[in-house]
């Protein structure tokens, strides 16, 4: 694993990651793999339905 080099959209250097700090970051994923979930939404209930209109007005 190499050390990773963090950029803004502009291209200067904001950050760098070492080597340590994503070996640990691993072996948290490993433990609990939910705190890196990408959708984040992905445990909530999906949204009620639209309720169809009333078709039996006269």
């Amino acid at each position: 694993m190499h050390e990773v080099k963090v950029y803004d959209s502009s291209g200067n250097l904001k950050k760098v990651i070492s080597i340590k700090k994503l070996n640990n970051r691993s072996k948290k994923q490993l433990e609990s793999p939910s705190l890196f979930r990408k959708n984040k939404r992905a445990g909530k209930p999906p949204a009620k339905p639209a309720k169809p209109e009333n078709t039996d007005t006269p």
